[in-house]
């Protein structure tokens, strides 16, 4: 399979010199296209630091991250901007949607600021709409709709421009437990049409969605597993075993 991330030897400092933090430690891993991967960790491992790092919104103090074959660590200024427009979905928890936009508004202005033509914005948004079953909602206003629905057209907003990453941050933070499993399965069925999905969580339900759960411990990576063959079940009964030899972290990484 073909390698769409790659993170070599990344390191990130935050502070002065006289007081350093070191959030990210000589942290290195690889995705594969159309791969579905989760991290975790507890509060403060770097798990964050580390998105918002293949994100472009934070700069690594050392190493490098691909995506393909470009090098974004070297992205600078309109090529930056053209990077995350195009090549980059964002998934929120808090949703990050447009109060003043109607479902079909937030989820067409990305193609809108790439000058797509009105009829193939139409095609598009409504096709992913059946995808995500968000069809029935396309004129409402976000207060209008529940937070399950909200994250849908979130997600579709991030999808629509075909990037070749998906970035989501605690993507079922702010939902109940049957909105979260409903935006999963609708996460199963991007990654089983070829979308490339990188989660943080702290929530071991949500990671067993996943392909592969890497977990961080203090700027490194801890352990990695895959669910292989596995039910659901049994990953989610795999990546509890892990979180518990993570010891103190227990209740942070639930």
């Amino acid at each position: 399979m073909e390698n769409i991330l790659k993170v070599c030897k990344i390191e990130k400092y935050y502070g002065s010199r006289s007081s350093l933090t070191k959030a990210l430690d000589d942290l290195s891993f690889e995705v594969e296209k159309g791969e579905f991967v989760a991290i975790m960790g507890a509060s403060g491992s770097g798990k964050t630091t580390l998105l918002n790092c293949i994100s472009t919104i934070d700069k690594v103090t050392s190493g490098h991250i691909f995506l393909g074959e470009l090098d974004i660590t070297k992205l600078k200024g309109n090529e930056l901007n053209k990077f995350r427009r195009e090549e980059l979905g964002f998934i929120f928890q808090d949703f990050n949607l447009l109060d003043t936009l109607t479902a079909y508004e937030n989820i067409a202005l990305a193609l809108s600021i790439q000058n797509v033509n009105v009829k193939e914005i139409e095609k598009r948004v409504k096709k992913v709409a059946l995808e995500l079953d968000i069809k029935d909602i396309l004129n409402k206003y976000p207060y209008q709709m529940s937070g399950g629905e909200k994250q849908r057209v979130a997600s579709a907003r991030a999808i629509i421009t075909n990037p070749k990453l998906i970035l989501a941050d605690e993507p079922t933070g702010a939902l109940d437990s049957k909105s979260s499993k409903m935006l999963l399965e609708k996460f199963n069925y991007l990654d089983a049409m070829g979308a490339t999905i990188l989660m943080v969580t702290h929530d071991a339900f949500t990671a067993s969605y996943a392909r592969r759960v890497i977990f961080i411990k203090d700027g490194k990576i801890f352990k990695e597993i895959r669910k292989g063959d596995n039910s659901r079940k049994e990953f989610f009964d795999k990546i509890i075993d892990v979180v518990t030899l993570l010891g103190g972290d227990l209740n942070d990484a639930l």
